[in-house]
């Protein structure tokens, strides 16, 4: 008895809550969350109690770009916090940068429950949320609240479900009209699996005029956000024609829409994240950096658990990661164990600082 008791004590809090959470419908759970991180946020002895555990306060992973200073390269992907409701709380759980979103127009409600899947075994995520958020406006006065913000801040745009094809771009237009000053950088969503017809605007003819409107609407960077499913010499050309036409970056990648990976996998549709996305996330970004390493910043999402997934990535090509799925399997000790191994990382393999890591696999070996 007094072993077992000993094992509890040394057992981290959210695994002891884990078994809890996973009792309860995924998007309750999510909501459950996101509450605690809200209660973080508002008491300052235990948002410094957590920023003491998680940040890693480490010069060597920092950097600058987009005009601001990235702490460290770890960041928290778009669909976890869509409201923008929790920024706050981010700093505490050591995250170098936020992206909020994906946000529309108008509200939307999003597709009909159940939409959200959890498949522990294999440390994934299927969602068929739908840009479920409250609308343009209500994200746009609440970052007016929260502005200064501590870290970087992107925000993921989306166009509406019942908006047609051809009147996309006005969507994309009014967005990054609205949120022209109000983030660091803007994030292009073209490429979720929830939104019908949504994937069919990869295309250099729509990104383009886009593209050329996003240069005169606002002087902040504007990122194109792709899907894992693109075949590999699409993605290139695609991602190419965007950084021609003014795109500062590409985030590589979305969910996949190959619901073959995840045996088990709800039949009625959606994307999958987490372990099951991991390599071939990766592979997409390696072929996207051979071409557009140097030209734009590449940011790496899908499948990223790991502080060896992270370095993976950034000497790939990738000066920024993301993650959502692994905080949900892993809690939230997990950023800070992600900077802490790619310190030790950069430490084995000779480089001084992470920037210089950035690409190395893409440079020739001496």
């Amino acid at each position: 008895m007094r072993g077992w008791s000993d094992k509890l004590r040394r057992m981290p809090a959210y695994d002891l809550l884990k078994p809890l959470l996973f009792r309860l419908d995924p998007e309750r759970a999510h909501g459950l969350g996101k509450r605690a991180l809200l209660t973080v946020a508002a008491l300052p002895s235990l948002d410094a109690r957590w920023r003491r555990r998680n940040r890693v306060d480490d010069p060597r992973l920092a950097q600058r770009l987009f005009g601001r200073e990235f702490p460290n390269p770890v960041g928290l992907a778009a669909g976890f916090d869509k409201d923008g409701e929790v920024v706050r709380a981010m700093p505490a759980l050591g995250f170098g940068f936020v992206e909020v979103g994906t946000v529309t127009p108008e509200p939307q409600a999003g597709n009909p429950r159940p939409r959200l899947f959890r498949f522990p075994e294999a440390a994934s995520l299927q969602n068929r949320l739908g840009f479920n958020n409250r609308g343009m406006a209500a994200l746009a006065a609440r970052l007016d609240r929260l502005h200064p913000f501590e870290l970087p801040l992107g925000v993921n745009l989306g166009k509406n479900r019942a908006t047609p094809p051809e009147r996309a771009l006005d969507d994309y237009r009014t967005l990054l009209r609205a949120f022209a000053r109000r983030a660091d950088y803007l994030v292009v969503n073209v490429s979720s699996p929830n939104t019908p017809g949504l994937r069919d605007l990869q295309t250099a003819a729509f990104l383009r005029p886009l593209l050329a409107e996003a240069g005169e609407a606002t002087d902040r960077p504007v990122l194109v956000k792709i899907d894992p499913d693109l075949e590999p010499a699409r993605a290139v050309d695609l991602c190419a024609a965007a950084v021609e036409a003014g795109a500062a970056g590409i985030v590589a990648t979305n969910t996949t829409a190959d619901l073959a990976l995840l045996p088990g996998a709800d039949p009625g549709g959606g994307g999958l994240s987490g372990r099951v996305l991991r390599e071939k996330s990766l592979a997409l970004l390696q072929a996207l950096a051979r071409e557009l390493y140097g030209k734009a910043v590449l940011v790496s999402a899908g499948g990223i658990d790991s502080g060896e997934d992270a370095y993976r990535r950034i000497r790939a090509g990738a000066s920024l990661v993301q993650l959502y799925t692994a905080l949900i399997f892993r809690g939230p000790s997990l950023v800070g164990d992600i900077n802490r191994e790619i310190t030790r990382l950069l430490d084995a393999n000779g480089f001084p600082t992470l920037a210089a890591a950035v690409g190395a696999d893409l440079r020739p070996r001496r």
